[in-house]
Formats: structure tokens, sequence, C-alpha cells
């Protein structure tokens, strides 16, 4: 007989689910910092290559796998099924499906997109594309290709990938210098406007081009580039007030930057940087040259900065209006807070890191709770990885 379950027995139930999840936070591992002691608490286990992770106003959480997987939390459960419709991916070095974000009118449009490494059709080259498409029941529909870069090349790393949208709607692309020589110096295509290598690039939300980018009608430049003179940068955020976009790349063996991201500026790699060579040699004959943007701030030695957020929740009032980089070479959680009028300026970053040693961390993003995520990579010998949050200890 078919048994209905009565309203006691679904709060009931409900009820356990709250203690259930209260429990797991309690038991989680406690760290300090200098607002106070956090909580660390596994979202999911057992993801293979997490690389981003968006939230759907409906709750639900999604997060990309490297191996070409977009995946969903709903009610703090992992979906078994990835999402069908992802497109073919060049799972190779750092390359994969990497970012994921939804459109800011997702309510009523219901479009996600999804930044990946291309593959050519041997498979023996990789570029960074862009795809848009309609998220309904838990698929991928209409899936039209927005953006794809100039940056083919048989390396397996510095696709860049990173999206953002700003508060009149258009879309943000990062795209990394594909591993070209640095030894090319002002010959090198990060310093190159004919392609998209080393830039950050600036469209409307269907991939057409806005009038006012600062290339367009410019010979031989490509109209999509906002910004160009990067390396690999695998940060992007937008600062929820004032509007300024915030990007961090990585350097070589020191010389990570942190830069505040401004039309038309040339960014200086390789020609200028804070850091050398893999093996020691020089990489740079000055640090400094004029019509380049210095960096607001620099790592040397290099922490392998991914992922960006600039925290603007209510359940850590002292992080408010603070930039927060994760560290893959040196595992650790960077927050550096903004300062000044203008939220322009980098004031004392919190020593020592939070989570220093902890683990290789690949996103950071606000919940829709307040509270922080994070994407793990953490080396294991099969990929599997955790998502996991940071709690304030006290609530507990």
């Amino acid at each position: 007989m078919l048994r209905i379950p009565t309203l006691r027995t679904i709060l009931g139930s409900l009820a356990l689910v709250a203690v259930g999840a209260t429990l797991l936070s309690a038991q989680a591992p406690v760290y300090s910092s200098e607002s106070g002691p956090f909580r660390v608490v596994t979202v999911v286990d057992e993801v293979q290559d997490p690389w981003s992770i968006a939230f759907l106003p409906s709750g639900d959480m999604l997060f990309t796998e490297q191996p070409g997987r977009l995946r969903i939390v709903r009610g703090g459960e992992l979906l078994p099924n990835p999402v069908p419709g992802v497109p073919e991916v060049r799972y190779e070095g750092q390359g994969g499906l990497l970012d994921v974000v939804p459109h800011p009118e997702f309510e009523s449009n219901r479009l996600i997109y999804l930044s990946y490494s291309k593959p050519n059709e041997d498979g023996s080259e990789g570029t960074t594309a862009v795809i848009r498409a309609r998220f309904e029941d838990d698929q991928l529909h209409d899936v039209e290709e927005i953006f794809e870069a100039k940056a083919w090349s048989s390396t397996g790393g510095h696709y860049g990938s990173r999206l953002v949208f700003d508060e009149d709607g258009y879309l943000f692309i990062t795209v990394g210098d594909r591993q070209a020589p640095p030894a090319l110096g002002e010959d090198h295509p990060a310093q190159d406007l004919s392609n998209h290598q080393g830039t950050v690039n600036r469209i409307h939300d269907d991939g057409r081009i806005p009038s006012d980018n600062p290339f367009v009608g410019q010979a031989g430049a490509e109209p999509s580039i906002w910004s160009y003179g990067h390396r690999s940068p695998q940060g992007l955020a937008l600062h929820p007030e004032t509007g300024d976009l915030w990007q961090s790349e990585h350097g070589p063996q020191g010389g990570d930057e942190l830069n505040l991201v401004l039309p038309g500026r040339n960014y200086g790699w390789p020609v200028i940087g804070y850091g050398v060579n893999y093996g020691g040699e020089t990489l740079h004959a000055v640090r400094e040259q004029e019509g380049m943007e210095q960096p607001v701030q620099h790592f040397t030695p290099s922490i392998a900065t991914s992922g960006l957020m600039i925290y603007a929740g209510d359940r850590f009032p002292e992080w408010t209006g603070s930039i927060f980089m994760g560290g893959l070479a040196s595992p650790q959680l960077a927050r550096l807070p903004l300062v000044g009028d203008d939220n322009r300026v980098v004031g004392r970053m919190e020593r020592p890191p939070l989570l220093l040693g902890f683990a290789r961390i690949r996103d950071i993003r606000q919940g829709p709770d307040g509270f922080v995520y994070l994407a793990l990579d953490e080396r294991t010998e099969d990929g599997m990885n955790r998502i996991v949050r940071l709690e304030p200890a006290e609530e507990n």
C-alpha cells in the first residue's frame, strides 16, 4: 500500500537533515584568522578536478570538472549524473572544462556560460572558447559558441578562461599567453593586438563586440580586446561597489600579479615583470617601462594565484571589501583588504595567510548564504578532490 507521508513526518525529516548539517559543521576542523576562528566544512567530495563554482537563484550550486563535466549540487547533495550538452574539451595539461557563470538575468532567460579548452579536428591544438546555453530540466539547450580566441597552440597551458559579467551586462573573458616563449620580448604575441594571447576581452552577452571597446576600428587589432600584456590570468573579479575589474595572474618563477584592469592598457608581459625564468635566469631587462602598467601588488616568491573573489557578505563582517586569492604552488587563501576612498589601494595582507598549507585552492566564490566556498586541487593520484565552505566557528 502506498503510504503518503504526513506533514509531521515531513517536518521531522527536514529537522533531521538540519540536525545532520549542524553536526557536520560542528565536527569540522577549526582554523584561526585575525578576525576569529572559522570552520572548513566539506560540501561535496569525490569530485574530479573541480575548476569553478557558480550559484543559481534557486540555491543550486553548479561546478565544472576539468575532464568535461558540469555538475549540480541540490539541497546539499551532488546529483549523480552530469549535465548533458557540454561541448567536447581538450582535457590535457591545464585544459578542460573551466569556468561557469550564470547570466545576470538568469531567472528570466535561463542562460549559463562555460569556458573551455577547445580542440581542433585532430586534437593536436587547442584554444580558449566560450559557449552559452539555456539551462532547463538539468540539461543544456540551444548551445552556441560566442567566443573563440585566436590563441591556437599545441601547448596544454595558459588558457586563462575566467568569466565575469559587469553591472552593465558585458562579459569579460581572460585568455592566457598559451606558453609562448618569453624570450620573444616585445615580439611576444601578448604584445601583439592581432591575436588574443595574453588578453582580457569584453563582449556583449551574445558575442557581439561593444562599439566602445578600446581597439575597435584600429587596423590589425582584435576588437574584443580590453587589455593586453598578460601571462596566465587565472583570477577575475568585479568589485561589487565600485564596479572595478580586478585580475590575478601567474608570473613565471615569482612575479605573480594582482592588477586593476583598465581599458586599452598594456600590462607588460614579458617585457617587464618581477619574476625569473624557470631555472633562475633573468627574464626582464627592466621592471618598469613607459606605456606599461605596474601591478597593484606582486608576489615573489610565487604563490601561483588562482581563483579571485571580493567578499561582500555578512557572515564574516571583518572580511567585507577584502580581495581573496587562492594559492596553488603555495597552498593558501590570501586576504588583501582594499582601502582608501576609491577602494583601489591594497592594505596589509593578513599574515600568516589563511589555510596556509591546507590545500591547493583552484576557485573561490561567495555563496548566497554569505559563506566562502573553495574548489580544492589536492593533487591526488586519481584527481579526486573536494568543494568546501568556510563558516564562522562561533555560529555552530
